[in-house]
């Protein structure tokens, strides 16, 4: 019989050297990721022998699909069709092979393979690449099928047009489907997204000065000294150097444009306006509006159409409002946000103060079931509150066993514990196609269980009739948030509502400019803060802890509200542009204004988008945490100039909205 001390000693032998070997496998384990990674960055760097090098060093690799795919890749101009075809039939039904689809259609579209291409297309299930589209519609049009339609609504944005877009206008052009006004259009475009590249091809297949047109994109001042040159090439090329110029200086913009109209046909210095009003509209200057008047009949660009609106709305000028959303585009028009102005404009012209009617009733109707910004100020418009529907049954941990099982799901925790964002959401968003609502709520609760919240989050926004908003409005760190808050005497649902679009609750969060964590707080503005609330061993890695980021960032924003007169509005839009910024803009406030018109004519796209998601995220939480309907526009309310009293801004906005 073994004594009991040999029995322990024994056990205690058997524990170190299992802990050992489980050691010396976690070791090689992250030995194997680093070289994964590396192979990553080899090919990404376009070096294929580094990549190989890397590569062989996995050959056991818990993720062989994604070394094979690195492999191929750093190789792929030089691959047989029969490497390529052996990669899809070997990983045939994983997300990696539709990646590998998407990189081949654009090898094949470089080698003008049209027939291997129109194969492939087909089986390409994401399909979001605009260089894959530019080329399909190519292979259409040299088929001799009518795309000039479809080609205008895709080519919006030349910045990421690369040679496939570059063909598809030229080629449509060439077939006589796309006319010289397309060109034109497209000139102009180039000229807004400073795209030179872009404008000298326009140029070139108008048999233009091609060295003309990278000027007035790169040196419009020296385009507009040498004044306008002949013919509508010349002038067009000047219309893009008043745009570029206006982008610095929309005096000397004025001044040229002024100096040129005699030389322009009318429709060309309505061209001229028009890139000006643009320009102008991003400082929100008050004589932008007249701008805009001066640049009517010219055709107008998406973001040109957009802006033209947003002014309109700014001046209060509801019949402009409508006659220009009503001359969008129909995609355009079909945007929530354009949907509900629409609706706002009527409701004005019918001199309505309260329920809307007919068309504008059905156009509020139509969109008061999206969960967004513009569906919760809709549903309001139509008389209901914002509440939280009620949870269906709980997902069990039977529903939940599939779905840990599922090797897509399996890939993604294995990139996101990387830190693999990109990879780990392809996997994770591969792993939900044709699954159920309800698997889709079992996916988001296995998600909560591995704490990948944003992942949750958005698998649960999904749903559309089975739903559940504790998994959409997650409130985590709630030991560390409500004290904090309380003290401060912080609007906590309005925190949760920030933190939610800031990070989506991922904790090592880390920006392109250096913004950290939960709160996404500036590693200067987090030496700021903490000087100023005594914390003396304040360190730049400090803002990775959760309580020490929260700390940090609900102080930062109980000042920046302080600072914008207890605006959540106008503290949201500070909080993510700068308070700089948002004194700049609040100082061309003349008078109090309803907050949903300042929000939409925000110039920066990403502080627009931004406050309209936090406020909404906002408005759930307070419903969760209250238990009662909110409302939205109740939240918003009005925004007014610097020193505005309480009682002036309610005296001055009487009667001002429909």
């Amino acid at each position: 019989m073994i004594s009991a001390s040999k029995w322990i000693a024994g056990a205690l032998v058997v524990a170190l050297t299992s802990f050992a070997h489980a050691e010396d496998i976690s070791a090689d384990s992250r030995k194997e990721d680093d070289s994964f990674l590396l192979l990553r960055d080899a090919v990404r760097q376009d070096d294929a022998s580094k990549a190989e090098f890397y590569a062989a060093r996995l050959p056991n690799y818990s993720i062989p699909s994604y070394v094979d795919y690195y492999r191929l890749k750093s190789h792929l101009k030089d691959a047989s069709y029969a490497e390529i075809r052996d990669f899809m039939r070997r990983y045939e039904g994983e997300a990696i092979v539709d990646r590998l689809r998407n990189d081949w259609l654009l090898d094949l579209g470089r080698k003008r393979d049209w027939a291997t291409f129109d194969e492939q297309l087909p089986l390409y299930v994401i399909n979001d690449d605009t260089q894959v589209k530019c080329y399909a519609l190519i292979s259409r049009a040299l088929k001799g099928q009518k795309v000039a339609d479809e080609a205008r609504a895709l080519l919006t944005s030349p910045s990421v047009y690369g040679e496939p877009c570059a063909l598809l206008i030229a080629t449509l052009y060439q077939s006589g489907q796309f006319n010289i006004d397309d060109l034109y259009a497209q000139l102009r475009l180039a000229g807004e997204f400073n795209a030179t590249g872009q404008a000298r091809r326009i140029v070139a297949l108008l048999d233009g000065n091609e060295k003309k047109a990278v000027q007035a994109v790169d040196l419009p001042a020296l385009t507009l000294a040498k004044g306008v040159g002949a013919g509508r090439t010349e002038h067009e090329i000047f219309i893009v150097a008043v745009g570029r110029m206006a982008k610095t200086s929309v005096k000397l913009a004025v001044l040229a444009l002024n100096k040129a109209a005699p030389k322009l046909s009318r429709q060309e210095a309505q061209e001229g306006w028009a890139a000006i009003a643009l320009q102008s509209s991003y400082s929100l200057a008050p004589e932008t509006g007249d701008y805009w008047n001066k640049s009517t009949g010219a055709p107008l660009s998406i973001d040109q159409m957009q802006w033209k609106t947003r002014f309109a709305l700014r001046n209060g000028d509801w019949k402009q409002v409508k006659n220009n959303i009503r001359a969008m585009p129909q995609a355009l028009r079909n945007d929530p946000a354009w949907v509900y102005w629409l609706g706002r404009a009527l409701m004005a012209e019918a001199g309505a103060t309260s329920q809307p009617t007919g068309e504008a009733l059905q156009l509020f109707r139509s969109i008061a079931d999206q969960s967004n910004y513009y569906g919760q100020l809709a549903l309001e418009e139509t008389g209901k509150l914002i509440t939280i529907p009620l949870p269906g049954l709980p997902i069990g941990q039977s529903e939940i066993a599939p779905i840990a099982a599922n090797p897509n799901f399996q890939r993604a925790l294995k990139f996101f514990s990387m830190r693999l964002r990109f990879e780990g959401t392809r996997e994770w968003n591969w792993g939900l196609r044709g699954m159920s609502e309800r698997e889709h709520l079992a996916a988001a609760e296995f998600a909560r269980q591995n704490n990948i919240l944003d992942r949750m989050v958005n698998t649960s926004e999904r749903t559309r009739i089975q739903v559940d908003y504790t998994q959409r409005f997650p409130s985590p760190h709630n030991d560390i948030m409500h004290p904090t808050t309380q003290t401060l005497g912080l609007d906590k649902a309005w925190v949760y509502g920030l933190i939610r679009q800031e990070s989506r609750f991922i904790m090592d969060a880390q920006s392109h400019v250096g913004a950290s964590g939960l709160m996404q707080v500036m590693p200067s503005t987090g030496r700021w803060v903490a000087k100023k609330i005594g914390l003396t061993d304040f360190v730049q890695d400090m803002l990775s802890d959760v309580r020490t980021n929260i700390l940090l960032g609900a102080n930062y924003l109980n000042m920046v509200l302080g600072n914008m007169d207890g605006s959540q509005v106008l503290a949201t839009a500070a909080y993510n542009a700068g308070p700089g910024r948002l004194r700049s803009w609040r100082s061309t406030l003349t008078k109090p204004m309803d907050s949903a018109v300042f929000i939409e004519s925000i110039p920066f796209v990403e502080t627009r988008t931004y406050v309209k998601n936090v406020m909404s995220n906002t408005t759930y939480y307070a419903a969760l945490f209250e238990g009662r309907p909110q409302s939205l526009k109740a939240r918003l309310g009005n925004v007014a100039p610097k020193g505005y009293t309480e009682q002036e801004q309610q005296e001055a906005s009487f009667g001002s909205r429909p």
